[in-house]
């Protein structure tokens, strides 16, 4: 693999893990039109480990406070929140990672994701609701829908903030808790492809490329946490649902064609 690549790849998985637009989705889209396959795996694992570093970085408070007091209010409502995710994950993990491979619904998939997005946007004035008033049931089903995102091209920020929303959670505590639940979600999916890897999938990348890959993943997904959680205190999910929208239509538009 090329190093460029390698930092391409970074900074797509970086912004997109969470930006609502998917990072599987582009990450499938990158591999596709670079023309890598598996070879890609190991550096799938070590830049999601990268975005893991990032939004790690940002709440090491949070963090902090949740190992000094594990039964906290908080504590209940992350594992809460990541069951369903596990259940999920878990029961459909062939079957999602073969239609990964493929790509065939993936146009389909982002288009999805756009509508779910631009209806969130219309709630989110609804929103009251704080960290306190958050509900078992809510992070249920925050969970339920961040467990949906295992299809490739479906967000995880997006559907996890858009659930949020849905339950009326207001705009900033919607983004905090996305991200804090991404935490578990992304370790886990690291976890997962250990297996893989230690299957020999590692042996095609040099570790340059995989160190600048895996710095890239970090730094923009640094830049994305920050910007995201002011958009959604501020701003508007809308311009995201449009983008989503292009690039499934695109995609379904060049599956057509026969050239994807």
């Amino acid at each position: 693999m090329d190093w460029l690549e390698a930092v391409i790849l970074g900074i797509i998985q970086g912004l997109t893990e969470f930006l609502p637009v998917s990072s599987t989705g582009h990450l499938l889209l990158g591999r596709h039109f670079f023309r890598l396959d598996e070879a890609g795996l190991f550096l799938d694992s070590m830049l999601h480990i990268g975005t893991l570093i990032a939004v790690m970085t940002i709440y090491w408070r949070e963090i902090k406070e949740l190992i000094k007091q594990p039964f906290s209010r908080l504590s209940m409502l992350l594992v809460a929140g990541t069951i369903p995710t596990v259940i999920i994950g878990l029961s459909f993990k062939d079957y999602f990672e073969e239609i990964s491979k493929t790509g065939v619904t993936v146009g389909w998939e982002f288009l999805a994701t756009g509508c779910v997005l631009w209806f969130a946007d219309t709630m989110k004035s609804r929103g009251h609701k704080k960290l306190e008033d958050i509900t078992i049931m809510d992070a249920v089903l925050i969970g339920s829908f961040q467990g949906a995102a295992i299809l490739p091209a479906v967000s995880r920020s997006g559907l996890t903030i858009a659930a949020a929303l849905f339950r009326k959670i207001d705009r900033g505590t919607a983004a905090y808790f996305s991200f804090l639940l991404s935490i578990p979600a992304i370790a886990g999916g690291c976890l997962l492809q250990v297996k893989d890897v230690l299957g020999g999938q590692a042996e095609q990348l040099s570790f340059f490329s995989l160190f600048l890959g895996t710095a890239m993943s970090a730094l923009f997904g640094y830049i994305a946490v920050k910007w995201m959680i002011s958009l959604v205190k501020k701003g508007s999910l809308k311009g995201f649902a449009i983008y989503v929208w292009l690039l499934g239509i695109s995609i379904v538009g060049m599956q057509a064609a026969g050239v994807f």
